[in-house]
């Protein structure tokens, strides 16, 4: 299957107040609230947003440090000397890259040789702005699925705008165009990937009662060359109560297929497998939390996010684990699975993929990276480390089916990211691209500490701090956290933060909350559903510690999430305002009583429960920010981003939370996007429009200074 990287190559994947009208029979007063604003491109609710936008635009551009913080920002962003990631093609390497002269960006590719120069000789593949241009069409690029092993034959995914809604064209790499009368799949949520030259598998919506309540398709169909998709085959059909389903396409390094499935997703983290076998669909006897994860060796791997037995044998959750190829074909269930890899105590599967030869694999060990290659040979597995820099964080960036060969992204905090090539076959590990310094860091330094959360637990946390900071609570803080979905933080060279708040003297907090995964599948298990609360008390634990050590103050102290980090940060401002003055709140989530309701809210029910349900809705209703948001409280005066095309996290979060305080009399900033998706910015240009606004908004809370600042209770009414 070419690795972990191509196992599911498809899949996964003033307030203008309402008008007085009569409440709609059956809808609470509650929910009908500003409804108006739910209407994601209703012509009300985005003169609403035009109207907040010009109002943030005027106040937050008009500091002199909006301009200064832009232009840095733009500057960093479209430097010519950042580093091209690739990934190893047949042809050679490809890159996707954005500039001032590509703003939606151009798929190029060059050679191994050409790519080690300071200077790479670029082939243009395809030019997505003269496509736009050509079709009159808001294109942003998503990607490409290439047919292995050539991978000539691609389906470039193309998204209005930036929603997760795409459509997928066929295209010729060899001609760099368009395959005449090739597929062509219209825009929707969905997920496509190759059976073979002439033949795809697709999860779509194919017409009523195929979508589930999460937004997401549940019906697969073979489609062939020259069918449309009326004529499609369906061979998968899963629940239109799950969350969605997917096919997958097993294939070794040489692109050989080894397997034919479907992937049952029932909600976010559990799921079940099916695989073709002979005739026969077969349900693979693993846990829900477990995926088939690459071929190496003649050996079938999979993860799991939890512990199981199988055949006698009990594995940890985190580890992997292995099958014989053949025997895994003949009978899947009747395989017998072996030890490749288990965590220790404070160790986490960070990646894994494979190359030709080898089982790349990396490591957290305490959030601090490492890696190791492993090999199947005489009954046992083998490994080798790899001598990448410590105390880092270390990132799988490419992997090769043809060779030996992988790269990997070095970074921290403070040291600008450095890109490592190794070939196995050789031993041969070299640095072979660097970003410059995009920031002065001499005047920084990095502490890890621990915060006591409510029930007792540590948390550990990142400070990067003025090297001669006084400890009397006068430093200006930002404190990022996300706490869910088992997504790790880890430590990352930022230039953008490091140039625009760093360098003013600043301070820069990340917080590794439970509900994320830096410590294995159970930290992030612990703080799910009923004990959601857990994630809200580390962060707020963090916040109090780093007051405690008198590293900042309330006064200088302010919070930054997106999505799940935006109901981070809402739960951080409504629980405990007197910590904070200064709250970014990214593309949130923020009614939680409606967001099963709203985009593919419904798909996270595993993460935070069901509202429906009156058990698991009182365990929401405790922390929902938006139903937290009451008189005669003063919140930090928030600055709150959203995206119109935000097809995931419906805008309608941020835009309710923003009126809500607007009727309030509270004073907050907000912005919407036209474009952008879940990233709220499509381009780079739109990116460093975004990043000044947030640090500007920063710098007049934490800091000082600056001019337009609104007098408290003003903004809004």
């Amino acid at each position: 299957m070419r690795g972990a990287k191509a196992l599911l190559a498809a899949a996964v994947a003033g307030i203008a107040m309402t008008a007085a009208v009569a409440q709609p029979a059956g809808q609470t007063a509650e929910s009908y609230e500003f409804s108006f604003l739910d209407e994601i491109e209703g012509a009300k609710a985005l003169e609403w947003a035009r109207k907040e936008n010009d109002r943030t635009l005027g106040e937050l551009t008009a500091d002199p440090r909006y301009q200064q913080f832009h232009d840095r920002a733009l500057q960093i962003l479209q430097a010519r000397d950042r580093i091209p990631g690739v990934s190893f093609r047949p042809d050679g390497l490809h890159n996707f890259w954005q500039d001032e002269n590509h703003v939606r960006g151009i798929w190029r590719r060059t050679t191994m040789a050409s790519y080690r120069t300071a200077n790479p000789t670029w082939e243009t593949i395809l030019d997505v702005d003269a496509l736009a241009a050509a079709e009159n069409a808001n294109w942003v690029y998503r990607g490409a699925s290439c047919l292995p092993p050539e991978d000539t034959r691609c389906l470039v995914i193309l998204s209005d705008g930036g929603r997760d809604a795409a459509e997928y064209r066929e295209f010729d790499t060899v001609n760099k165009r368009f395959v005449e009368g090739g597929f062509r799949i219209p825009v929707g949520k969905q997920s496509v990937t190759w059976l073979d030259r002439d033949t795809l598998l697709i999860a779509r919506d194919w017409g009523p009662g195929t979508m589930t309540e999460s937004s997401y398709p549940f019906v697969i169909k073979k489609l062939r060359r020259g069918q449309s998709l009326e004529q499609a085959e369906e061979v998968y059909r899963a629940n239109a109560s799950d969350t969605r389903a997917d096919p997958f396409v097993m294939r070794d390094a040489a692109g050989t297929v080894h397997g034919v499935g479907f992937v049952r997703s029932i909600d976010f983290f559990n799921r079940e497998y099916h695989m073709l076998v002979g005739d026969r669909t077969v349900k693979l006897n693993l846990p829900t939390k477990a995926s088939p994860s690459g071929i190496i060796d003649g050996r079938v791997l999979v993860t799991s996010d939890e512990a199981w037995e199988a055949h006698g044998t009990r594995f940890a959750a985190d580890a992997i684990v292995s099958y014989d190829l053949n025997e895994w074909k003949r009978e899947p269930n009747a395989a017998r699975p072996s030890l490749v890899w288990t965590p220790g105590a404070r160790q986490t599967l960070s990646g894994m993929t494979t190359t030709k030869d080898s089982l790349i694999v990396t490591i957290l060990d305490n959030v601090r990276g490492r890696a190791v290659a492993m090999n199947y040979a005489n009954g046992r597995w083998t490994t080798r480390p790899i001598a990448l820099p410590a105390n880092s964080s270390i990132g799988i960036s490419a992997a090769s089916d043809e060779s030996d060969e992988a790269m990997f992204s070095v970074t921290d905090y403070l040291t600008p990211s450095t890109l490592w090539y190794y070939n196995g076959a050789t031993g041969a590990l070299e640095t072979i691209k660097s970003t410059p310094a995009r920031f002065n860091a001499a005047n920084h330094v990095v502490e890890q500490h621990e915060a006591t959360s409510r029930d007792g637990t540590k948390i550990p946390y990142f400070l990067v701090r003025p090297r001669n900071m006084r400890n009397d609570g006068s430093t200006p803080t930002l404190l990022y956290g996300y706490g869910g979905f088992q997504v790790s933080q880890i430590p990352a060279y930022n230039a953008n933060m490091g140039a625009l708040w760093l360098e003013q003297g600043n301070a820069y907090v990340v917080a590794n909350l439970r509900g994320g995964g830096e410590f294995g599948p159970e930290w992030h298990q612990s703080a799910q559903r009923a004990n959601k609360q857990r994630t809200w008390d580390d962060y707020i634990a963090v916040a109090e510690d780093l007051i405690r050590r008198r590293i900042t103050s309330p006064r200088h102290l302010g919070v930054v999430g997106g999505s799940q980090g935006g109901l981070l940060v809402g739960t951080a401002i409504t629980q405990r305002p007197e910590l904070f003055n200064a709250a970014i709140i990214q593309v949130p989530l923020f009614d939680m009583l409606r967001y099963h309701t709203m985009s593919a809210g419904a798909s996270w029910i595993g993460e935070y429960g069901d509202p429906r349900i009156p058990e698991q809705r009182a365990w929401i209703e405790g922390y929902s920010p938006y139903q937290r948001l009451v008189p005669n409280v003063t919140y930090p005066t928030p600055f709150i981003l959203t995206s119109t095309k935000d097809d995931r996290v419906h805008p309608g979060h941020g835009r309710r939370a923003a009126a809500r305080l607007g009727q309030l009399g509270q004073p907050y900033y907000y912005y919407e996007n036209i474009d952008g998706g879940h990233s709220a910015a499509a381009n780079l240009r739109e990116s460093a429009r975004r990043l000044a606004l947030e640090y500007t908004y920063a710098s007049k809370r934490l800091v000082g200074g600056g001019v337009g600042a609104p007098p408290a209770g003003e903004r809004g009414r």
